[in-house]
């Protein structure tokens, strides 16, 4: 069995799991998500416990086993906790600003980008640094997706570190041409 498709899935307090047909449904304070799942795949709740077990030993029914069992733990903890991804906006006049459900970040093009915010994500700005914006949701997915939309707007750049990037990225500089002219003589 698959390590771990074998582990329950224990339901923090305040989170409901239900299962109807081959949906299961979490609910808990910060929302409520739902996932179809695959018929090699068999949920079951007891308490405030679920659990997974596959149907037969096809490769298929594995891997799927392990996959659905951690999609069900991230949305017990996404409606109970919550999901954040901080990004920061490197540059001279680089700044972001959110207006309603739109953010407006201005990157260095002759023009302003404006990203609309999907429905169930949140983006704030941080009080003290504009620049380092915040995006939170319940739904694990849907953070990282538009963590990545917002920084493939401006990638960052290894010449001057310039761009937008995830708090704990790390971007690995090189040198210039005139570094390594200077540094050759």
């Amino acid at each position: 069995m698959s390590r771990i498709g074998r582990k329950p899935v224990a339901l923090p307090t305040g989170v409901t799991a239900t299962i109807a047909g081959s949906t299961v449904k979490v609910k808990g304070p910060k929302g409520e998500l739902s996932y179809a799942f695959l018929p090699e795949v068999t949920l079951k709740i007891e308490g405030n416990v679920v659990t997974v077990t596959r149907k037969d030993d096809t490769p298929a029914s594995k891997a799927r086993h392990g996959l659905t069992r951690q999609l069900v733990a991230n949305m017990a903890q996404g409606v109970s906790q919550g999901y954040s991804k901080k990004l920061e906006i490197i540059g001279v006049g680089y700044k972001a600003q959110v207006k309603g459900k739109v953010l407006v970040l201005n990157l260095g093009h002759s023009h302003p980008i404006d990203y609309a915010i999907p429905e169930g994500i949140t983006i704030t700005p941080d009080e003290k640094n504009k620049n380092i914006l915040t995006v939170s949701g319940c739904d694990k997915q849907m953070v990282g997706q538009a963590s990545a939309v917002i920084r493939g707007l401006r990638p960052p750049e290894p010449y001057k570190g310039k761009g937008i990037r995830y708090s704990d990225e790390f971007v690995r500089r090189k040198p210039g041409k005139a570094a390594v002219k200077a540094g050759a003589a």
